[in-house]
């Protein structure tokens, strides 16, 4: 074995060759400064359909994201090949703060949550009134899922001519959510479109429901130039209607300044992920009672503070009776 002295002479050094002949690994990442912004439309096996300026750009995720992901509705920023050409790909290499985010799990047992969209204004909620049957539990969890998330509801309740619409609204009237009633009619002529619309001008809203209910044709009258041929049906044995659209899709408003994402046909929504503390803040009048409830109060207990806040006239009984049966959802399956 060589010994080496004090006073080496640095020829007399022997180095390892770098056979690769590549620059060696470093943990300080560019900051991409000079990245374009952009909007994720729609995600397909690891490509990312964006919209840059007026152009459609084809994108994959950046390594340096590691696991994190990018959803329908994500501002991101992105560099490399930004034409919008064929076979053209650009690369993600930020996701930019999101200031709303809806989430769902597979069940209520699920603890892996999937995120639907991000950045969404609003949450349409599509059901119809018959064929198939309405589900209020379904409803309330995709409305306890809106308020964490931050976005507003809005209700549009379809086949008005199947059934009416009083009895469901009853159960939602206390909680002063906007809502539209249409009726077969009008969707294929085009009325009921019209009046969705005046809820969509300027916001991002993202359609969800149950399959069958008439939701993608509702966003292909509202985005007619994107029509999805995708129109299913309803199974007249299990009154199940077949899934339509396989992959969120974020599309430009028809004649007005607005999105509308069109998301797939759900059969559950689990609210394994919330918080149920969190879903007080949809209640103003109600979330100051809440100081005087203990530590960790589920605000359907018996020392629950919200009772005597009612009592002393400072909000509605039906207000808190909504908030119980929402807390509640977790409590039992979709199918109720």
């Amino acid at each position: 074995m060589r010994r080496y002295g004090k006073h080496t002479d640095e020829d007399d050094i022997r180095s390892r060759p770098n056979r690769r002949g590549n620059r060696p690994r470093t943990t300080i990442r560019p900051k991409h400064e000079d990245a374009a912004g952009g909007m994720v439309l729609t995600v397909d096996r690891g490509r990312l359909t964006c919209l840059v300026d007026d152009r459609v750009v084809v994108a994959m995720k950046a390594r340096e994201l590691g696991r994190k992901a990018a959803v329908v509705g994500d501002q991101v920023a992105l560099v490399g090949d930004l034409s919008g050409e064929k076979d053209t790909l650009a690369r993600i290499v930020r996701i930019e703060r999101r200031s709303s985010l809806l989430r769902r799990t597979a069940d209520d047992d699920d603890p892996y949550e999937r995120v639907v969209v991000a950045n969404a204004d609003q949450l349409a909620i599509v059901t119809a009134l018959a064929d198939p049957e309405p589900r209020p539990r379904l409803i309330d969890r995709c409305l306890v899922a809106a308020y964490d998330g931050g976005l507003d509801p809005l209700l549009v309740l379809t086949k008005s001519d199947l059934s009416p619409p009083d009895e469901l609204l009853g159960l939602y009237g206390d909680l002063d959510i906007p809502y539209v009633v249409t009726s077969r009619a009008e969707l294929e002529n085009g009325d009921a479109a019209d009046r969705v619309r005046e809820h969509l001008d300027g916001k991002i809203t993202a359609f969800v429901g149950h399959s069958g209910v008439g939701k993608t044709t509702l966003v292909n009258a509202l985005v007619p130039e994107d029509r999805r041929r995708t129109t299913g049906h309803v199974n007249a044995v299990t009154g199940r209607g077949r899934h339509t659209t396989t992959s969120a899709l974020a599309l430009p408003l028809d004649g007005a300044a607005g999105w509308v994402i069109d998301t797939p046909g759900v059969r559950s929504f689990g609210l394994a992920h919330i918080d149920p503390s969190r879903v007080i803040h949809a209640f103003p009048d109600l979330e100051p009672g809440t100081e005087g409830c203990p530590r960790a109060c589920s605000h359907d207990e018996q020392d629950c503070a919200l009772d005597a806040w009612v009592a002393d006239g400072h909000a509605d009984a039906a207000r808190l009776y909504s908030l119980r049966r929402l807390l509640s959802t977790r409590e039992h399956t979709d199918g109720d």
